[in-house]
């Protein structure tokens, strides 16, 4: 087995970096896809790349190889020196499991978080579902395989489970409610922020990791400016994935109250993947929720129509939203662990 930090590509094209890369991708779906059963987790490596390429959010990623053939990989992803927290992911192909890889990766990764001083370490690991003792989070909402491998590796490392996420689907197309909500308006784009938005954007992205249920995992920090979401759409506009946009806005004061995002697919074959969510405190209760993704869906039909479905994720604590997805008719398919290791 070899080890090798992969040179994260400028582009796609027919550097052996962006080779290396597309690799990368090809393992990471298929191992998503013998996780969950199908394919509706699978991104284009010209999907992923931009993600990668992201300042804010500087990654590492590592790849394992034997006999030549790429096998695993795991990444390393940090706010650079905004915040002491590293997140971790390790995969690797089911052929290969159960001969140190996982752990030699592992090894690698806790390295790098003790060589830059990081105290925590935290991973979301897609577990299926299986039948037998479960392990809760501490929430008090979800649980996850106890006697899973991932279940057992954590647990092995010192890590505790602090959230579950669950996965769900909205078969497309989809019978909307008609939602009415006083005193605001709803505002949509495709792909980049309007000018006049930014701010109000880069306010709701901080709400996020403010108001959006964390457990007990150490939120982000890194903040949100006007400048940091231009950025944001910059790395999107390099992907062939367009972005749908709902925003909430309080008519009478001007102010940012919620928003939504699509993130679609140029196939219509494929799903499109649901962003995030998010309606401040002070304008809950307003049913702006519904109405936002209810918008943003039709939306959908407009400029995207003939996708099978939408996918998302949210935490299991989140009651509010998933009222919202369960009344739109979002069905559980999957659940996430979310992973905490103080080191």
């Amino acid at each position: 087995m070899n080890i090798e930090e992969l040179t994260i590509p400028a582009a796609i094209d027919d550097s052996p970096e962006a080779a290396a890369f597309t690799e990368m991708v090809h393992v990471r779906n298929e191992i998503e896809a013998d996780t969950v059963g199908n394919y509706d987790l699978s991104f284009g490596p010209d999907e992923l790349l931009p993600s990668y390429q992201r300042k804010s959010e500087p990654k590492r990623l590592l790849v394992a190889r034997v006999d030549g053939r790429m096998v695993a990989r795991a990444i390393y992803e940090t706010e650079g020196d905004a915040s002491s927290t590293a997140w971790l992911a390790i995969e690797v192909l089911r052929s290969h499991r159960g001969q140190g890889i996982g752990s030699a990766l592992y090894e690698r990764l806790a390295a790098l978080g003790a060589a830059e001083g990081r105290t925590t370490l935290q991973a979301y690991v897609v577990q299926p579902s299986e039948e037998g003792a479960t392990l809760p989070a501490p929430t008090g909402f979800g649980s996850v395989p106890r006697d899973s491998a991932a279940t057992r590796f954590l647990l092995a490392r010192g890590f505790t489970l602090e959230q579950v996420e669950r996965m769900s689907r909205l078969d497309l197309p989809a019978e909307l409610p008609t939602v009415q909500v006083d005193g605001y308006h709803l505002v949509s784009w495709s792909g980049r922020t309007p000018v006049e938005h930014l701010q109000a954007i880069a306010d709701l992205r901080t709400g996020m990791q403010t108001d959006a249920p964390s457990a007990g995992l150490e939120p982000d920090t890194l903040a949100w400016t006007a400048e940091r979401v231009v950025e944001e759409d910059d790395a999107e506009e390099a992907s062939p994935r367009v972005r749908l946009t709902t925003l909430a806005v309080h008519t009478a004061s001007g102010d940012a109250a919620g928003f939504t995002e699509l993130s679609v697919p140029a196939e219509t074959h494929r799903p499109v993947s649901q962003e995030d969510t998010i309606v401040l405190r002070a304008h809950r209760g307003h049913r702006l929720g519904m109405a936002l993704k209810v918008e943003n869906l039709r939306y959908l039909s407009e400029v995207s129509p003939g996708h099978p479905s939408v996918t998302t994720y949210n935490a299991e604590e989140n009651r509010p939203m998933l009222s919202v997805n369960e009344a739109l008719g979002f069905v559980a398919w999957g659940y996430e662990g979310a992973w905490k290791l103080v080191v």
